[in-house]
């Protein structure tokens, strides 16, 4: 266990130290998430709409309530776009070569993908208490527990988004092209079933089904859930167990397709 754990800490110091000598790239990264935030979460706020209030048991639906409501889902769209990409650097590797001089290295290939996979939690970490800073001089109240509970649940999702990211680079071998069509037909569909930007429930019952049985959705409502300082909800559970599920299923199949894929 010891040795795992010094191979995972040498793959994420050399994962993190291009990200600690650019710290602007953290930032950029970012844009598409910080562009949604700002002007969408402004102009939603300014609707007035019961959005809000609907999801935080606060019944009426004011600018905080709905940037309660709206921040979270932001946060949860953040985490599918950057840990999903997170195959594009593998991809890079294995096509140039350094992917096969780290494998012939002594360390273990479990921690080639938990090194990596803590490299990227780190980074969304950091991309959201900054994402989260932004939005509260633009009016969203702050429950600080429930936002760093929040941030704990995306980090488990992230762990295993970005490890399911690596399967798919070392499936995508040579060309990439599957890598490219799989993330963007995955992370559009999956954000938008999932009630991100706008709830669900009033669209048509074909919408509200599959809705109901994608993943994410159940993430988005834990997460807003939290935001609030509810922690004992049922929504919580369901969340927990969903984003537990991801990061189970990514490590397992990352770490065998390291093994025997490469």
């Amino acid at each position: 266990m010891s040795e795992l754990i010094r191979d995972t800490a040498t793959v994420f110091s050399r994962e993190i130290t291009p990200e600690l000598r650019s710290p602007a790239g953290i930032v950029f990264a970012m844009g598409q998430p910080l562009l949604f935030l700002v002007l969408f979460g402004s102009m939603l706020a300014g609707t007035g709409a019961d959005i809000g209030g609907a999801d935080t048991g606060t019944g009426a639906g004011t600018g905080g309530d709905t940037w309660q409501w709206f921040v979270p889902g932001i946060l949860v769209m953040m985490c599918l776009l950057g840990p999903l990409s997170a195959g594009h650097g593998m991809l890079s590797e294995l096509d140039g070569g350094q992917m096969e001089r780290f494998l012939v290295t002594p360390i273990r290939r479990t921690a080639l993908v938990l090194g990596r996979t803590a490299k990227e939690t780190v980074t969304l970490f950091a991309q959201a208490i900054l994402l989260t800073a932004v939005a509260i001089p633009l009016g969203m109240p702050l429950h600080l527990p429930g936002a760093l509970a929040t941030l704990a649940l995306l980090t488990v999702m992230a762990v295993g988004l970005s490890a399911l990211s690596y399967v798919l680079a070392i499936a995508s071998r040579p060309s990439g092209n599957l890598f490219w069509v799989g993330t963007q037909m995955l992370i559009f569909p999956v954000m938008l079933l999932s009630g991100i930007l706008l709830p669900v429930d009033a669209g048509p019952d074909w919408l509200h089904a599959v809705a109901a049985v994608n993943p994410v959705t159940c993430i988005v409502d834990a997460a807003r859930t939290l935001f609030t300082g509810d922690f004992l909800n049922t929504p919580v559970l369901y969340g927990l167990l969903s984003a537990t599920a991801i990061a189970t299923v990514g490590l397992v199949m990352s770490t065998r397709a390291m093994k025997h894929g490469i």
